[in-house]
């Protein structure tokens, strides 16, 4: 039979071993960080994004479409053709399409209005690595590096979007009962590894925003923030919104505005 003492004392030496392999583990991940980022340091002299890029600059030169025209006099919310600086101003509200539009809307509104192509001809296979969309994006997004996200939400329909994107950040759903805030609103937070960042906080949030589009290292494709998006709701388990749909578009107008006088560097490295 085991005595008092002699159970406290093997109670401590399981605390003593719980502790031991608890600082052993954390050691690994912190080794296991280290070691990606050093990875993603050596990619980003040769980001793989940058075909991606090039690719983009291609097809907004490119005649297409039933018009036969290029996106060269697209209006990205800085007058028609002029990409610098654009991206790190969207989501906005255009007058023309009278709605709040990111830069992926924004892009699918010039093939329609200036290329002639119908809806499903501009968003066909978004999802898939190196699609047209994604290649533009990446390009676009490009122009911006080196200009801080001016994203204000001063337009009541931008306003209107904002509460609506925050409104959904905090919303908790579906069967595993989480919101964006579960994972996204606490520093120092990861999963799986992953640095997960807080986007309550302004750093939180320009450290990810600026880096979208990103070449995603374990899917091998960039991915827009738009694809992040919906990939993150669907991990969550609620209905996978549309591409393009209003709350996604209201999601990235909450995030892009917490991400004001962030530096972009557009497209970076992720996990």
């Amino acid at each position: 039979m085991t005595g008092p003492r002699t159970q406290s004392h093997l109670t401590v030496l399981l605390a003593a071993f719980a502790l031991t392999l608890a600082a052993g583990v954390f050691a690994q991940d912190n080794r296991a960080l280290e070691d990606m980022q050093k990875f993603r340091d050596i990619l980003r002299e040769d980001n793989p994004a940058e075909l991606s890029e090039a690719r983009g600059e291609q097809l907004w030169a490119a005649p297409r479409g039933p018009n036969k025209v290029s996106l060269q006099q697209c209006d990205l919310g800085q007058g028609p053709g002029e990409l610098k600086g654009a991206y790190a101003k969207l989501p906005k509200y255009f007058a023309d399409t009278e709605r709040v539009e990111d830069i992926e809307s924004r892009l699918v509104t010039c093939m329609q209005q200036l290329q002639g192509m119908s809806r499903a001809q501009a968003i066909d296979g978004w999802y898939k690595p190196n699609s047209d969309l994604e290649s533009l994006v990446t390009y676009v997004a490009a122009k911006s590096k080196g200009i801080k996200i001016d994203v204000p939400a001063a337009h009541p329909k931008e306003a209107e979007m904002y509460a609506v994107g925050q409104a959904l950040f905090f919303r908790r759903s579906g069967p595993l009962d989480f919101s964006c805030a579960t994972c996204h609103s606490e520093e120092e937070r990861r999963i799986r590894l992953q640095e997960v960042p807080d986007f309550l906080t302004s750093a939180g949030a320009r450290n990810t925003m600026t880096q979208w589009p990103a070449y995603r290292l374990s899917q091998g494709a960039v991915w827009t923030m738009e694809r992040r998006l919906i990939d993150c709701i669907r991990q969550m388990r609620w209905p996978e919104p549309g591409y393009l749909s209003d709350a996604i578009i209201a999601l990235q107008v909450y995030l892009q505005k917490q991400a004001n006088g962030g530096v972009m560097d557009a497209p970076g490295l992720k996990r």
